[in-house]
């Protein structure tokens, strides 16, 4: 078994799993972000686009289901599925799951998902969200990282008018 640095490691629990940063942003000087997933049964983020970035999903073991442009397709283990920039996607999963997900280029996904570690593990933010604090800044997060994440399901500009709500109301997001 190989250590890992504590820095490395993002443990989202039963919400999204354990995990691994192996490929920096800083590793990789921007060319892109990887992370090594072992998630838990459940569905994935919102149905969202990616402009900048394409974003590849390797399982190792366990099945993964990927919506593409509203096609399910099941990536079993030893395939990789590649999301095309600009492509609305998003994903669940039955069973547990270990995958490679790979963002290229790296962008600021590494900072979006911190953050995004942050508000579940410290600020005890709830997804999907289901009260006001969860739904203002899980808003906040996505209206922040535009390059990044485009939601479609729900719209963007909802997010944009609950980073509007939550700034008002005093909320901020972790570094």
């Amino acid at each position: 078994m190989r250590t890992v640095e504590q820095g490395r490691i993002l443990d989202f629990g039963s919400l999204f799993g354990r995990w691994e940063i192996t490929r920096s942003t800083a590793d990789t000087r921007g060319e892109l972000f990887e992370v090594r997933v072992e998630a838990p049964p459940g569905d994935g983020p919102p149905l969202h686009v990616h402009r900048h970035a394409e974003e590849s999903y390797r399982v190792l073991s366990g099945v993964l289901e990927v919506n593409v442009e509203g096609e399910w397709e099941r990536v079993v283990a030893g395939e990789t599925l590649t999301v095309p920039v600009g492509k609305a996607h998003t994903l669940r999963n039955s069973a547990p799951v270990v995958l490679i997900n790979t963002h290229k280029p790296a962008l600021e996904f590494e900072r979006f998902f911190r953050r995004l570690h942050k508000l579940v593990t410290e600020q005890g933010v709830r997804l999907p969200p289901k009260d006001l604090k969860s739904a203002v800044l899980t808003g906040m997060l996505f209206a922040a990282h535009e390059r990044e994440n485009i939601t479609v399901q729900p719209p963007q500009v909802v997010m944009r008018v609950l980073a509007t709500l939550g700034r008002l109301l005093g909320y901020r997001l972790p570094g």
